[in-house]
């Protein structure tokens, strides 16, 4: 199982940019695909979720509003959809994965089998 997040860049405050999640080995629509992100200093901080079957989905409130998590299955990529950025938005991002993620286990890193590859997003007057 093979995850690359991608879609990562420098911006400046206020601006968007999305994210994506594909897979060359699997497909995504059977997995709850989550994101997370983890700044220089930091921990790892999972900030936003969507399901595999319900597609249901999940948000950190340090994103809530401005973040939204969708899928396409057709192209097999998640999308991470980020909007009015700020510095402490700033961080690599991560996308992972897990066929049989528990309830209530959405923020947290051991809930998920699958890591990809961060990318690094920069948010910088």
């Amino acid at each position: 199982v093979q995850l690359q997040a991608s879609g990562g860049g420098l911006v400046q405050p206020g601006d968007s940019l999305r994210l994506s999640c594909a897979a060359s080995d699997f497909t995504l629509d059977s997995y709850a695909i989550g994101w997370f992100r983890q700044a220089p200093g930091k921990e790892r901080e999972g900030i936003s979720c969507i399901g595999s079957s319900d597609g249901k989905t999940y948000y950190a409130d340090s994103v809530k509003g401005r973040f939204t998590v969708s899928r396409d299955n057709a192209k097999n990529t998640v999308y991470l959809q980020m909007n009015s950025l700020k510095p402490e938005d700033m961080a690599v991002y991560y996308c992972v994965a897990d066929k049989r993620l528990r309830p209530g286990r959405e923020s947290t890193p051991t809930g998920y089998e699958y890591w990809g590859q961060g990318t690094l997003v920069t948010v910088s007057s």
